[in-house]
């Protein structure tokens, strides 16, 4: 599972629909909805958000606006969009961990906008996460 912290922009289409089914599988998850997946680390942080349902509500909700500007059919009612915006902490060091990591898919997948993008110097969280200074989080699995 991979619930990327940086912003949806960056993904290919193959990464932003792996990224919706995800992101909709991790709601199972904190609706009780699903066995799997349970104790995986990268739902720790809406776990220890105030509200998780609402934190992956919004989380959805801003990958459903990249889907809409790109002119994707991703489905509205699989999420309920929250009142009040949340935002969520997310290190330094995680955003530049999975930046090169997104790289390195598409150097062998999507070339061009490999290109686009590899000399990005600033790189933004996906709208829910304000960056503090920090290294790669703890709930991340490094190989």
């Amino acid at each position: 599972m991979r619930i990327w912290s940086i912003h949806p922009k960056y993904l290919d289409s193959k990464g932003l629909v792996a990224l919706w089914r995800e992101a909709l599988l991790a709601k199972n998850v904190l609706e009780c909805k699903t066995i799997g997946y349970v104790n995986h680390p990268q739902l720790d942080r809406f776990k220890n958000s105030q509200n998780p349902l609402d934190a992956i509500n919004q989380y959805l909700s801003n990958v459903y606006d990249e889907a809409v500007v790109r002119q994707f059919k991703f489905d509205s009612t699989k999420f309920r969009k929250p009142n009040l915006s949340l935002l969520l902490e997310v290190s330094e060091g995680q955003i530049i961990f999975e930046f090169k990591h997104l790289l390195f898919k598409l150097k062998s997948r999507e070339i061009n906008l490999y290109e686009k993008i590899e000399e990005t110097k600033t790189i933004m969280p996906h709208p829910m996460f304000k960056i503090v200074k920090g290294e790669i989080e703890n709930w991340e699995r490094i190989k």
